[in-house]
């Protein structure tokens, strides 16, 4: 019968190199030992606590996160063409509506209706609307602003449907930003 010597390990707790005694073993000693069933047990705790936390989401809830989502997209993939509304950044970049959601929430996630846009032109000039349209014009063309500025139907998602909205542009987001090589969200 031949005896195999374990191969030296590195401990999953204090990262040093250890010869196991037994072949599952993948800490040194018993203090690594129990420090590394806490952080799993803080890891279950923080994973239950998370799906607790996305059962008890309201409606309300996902459409902020969805909004959040397709807002990041739209505000780097358009960031190169500067903001929309004066051309420059004076302060930081926002995901500007020329629809605000408040007026026209069918058209919140209507991809042509959000663009990269600074704060000033965003927050403090409520939208620079005027300059906003001529350069929307500009870029995807009269027949398209004007069908964002006329009537739609109500539409009123479903948590599923603002669960995918989120998962669709946060992996869209992922993949510019995998391209790019950057981030700046």
């Amino acid at each position: 019968m031949i005896s195999q010597t374990p191969k030296p390990k590195k401990c999953k707790e204090c990262k040093q190199v250890f010869v196991p005694k037994r072949n599952l073993q993948s800490v040194c000693g018993p203090l690594c030992a129990i420090a590394h069933s806490n952080k799993l047990k803080v890891k279950k705790d923080r994973k239950e606590y998370r799906e607790a936390k996305e059962k008890i989401k309201s409606r309300g809830d996902w459409l902020r996160e969805a909004q959040i989502a397709i807002n990041a997209y739209r505000r780097e993939s358009t960031k190169h063409l500067g903001c929309i509304s004066c051309g420059t950044f004076n302060g930081k970049a926002n995901g500007g509506h020329y629809r605000s959601v408040g007026s026209s929430p069918e058209t919140r996630f209507v991809e042509e209706n959000i663009w990269c846009q600074c704060e000033r032109c965003n927050t403090h000039l409520s939208g620079n609307l005027i300059n906003y349209r001529i350069a929307l014009v500009q870029r995807i063309g009269l027949d398209r602003v004007e069908w964002l500025e006329g009537p739609h139907d109500p539409k009123k998602y479903s948590v599923d449907e603002l669960k995918y909205i989120k998962s669709l542009y946060k992996q869209k987001l992922k993949e510019l930003i995998n391209n790019t090589g950057e981030i700046n969200v």
